[in-house]
């Protein structure tokens, strides 16, 4: 009786540091992932194509989807690389990606990121919507492969 308690609670004590550790490997996992949407954010504000290009794949896709005036929903494709082109170029207003209540959900070498923001042009308030990340874990740390945004000028949350 005695040695079946004693297995039990060594199963039960492997099993509980397995789970902690897994918790805490994916705690900094999103943490990793967590700094370079802040990155991304960050070039963008400061206009530094440099950065924001650290943070994906050289293969990354971009779309958009949006409805358009017909009230039709539209998926647009861009290109990573122009729009790298157009954070590093000029520009007199400030692009200005405000983001909260980001979620990110991780398994294994892939994870996703939920990220509601509000996009303002300097002081004006432009769109808002949500950036859907997809991530990888690749050789040089997680870069993201893909981002699907939505974008709207109406039913925005306020606390962006």
């Amino acid at each position: 009786m005695k040695n079946r308690l004693t297995k039990t609670i060594c199963g039960l004590s492997l099993l509980t540091l397995m789970i902690s550790s897994n918790v805490s490997a994916q705690n900094a996992d999103k943490e990793l992932i967590l700094s370079q949407i802040e990155t991304l954010f960050d070039g963008m504000r400061a206009g530094d194509s440099a950065a924001v290009s650290k943070v994906f794949t050289r293969n990354a896709t971009m779309q958009s989807i949006f409805k358009n005036r017909e009230g039709e929903t539209v998926i647009s494709s861009g290109s990573l690389q122009n729009f790298k082109n157009a954070v590093g170029t000029p520009h007199e207003q400030v692009w200005d990606e405000r983001v909260a209540n980001i979620q990110i959900n991780v398994d294994g070498e892939m994870a996703v990121a939920w990220v509601p923001y509000s996009f303002y042009l300097g002081k004006d308030f432009s769109h808002c919507g949500v950036n859907s990340f997809q991530f990888a874990k690749t050789a040089e740390g997680w870069k993201a492969i893909s981002i699907v945004d939505t974008r709207r000028r109406t039913n925005c949350a306020e606390d962006l």
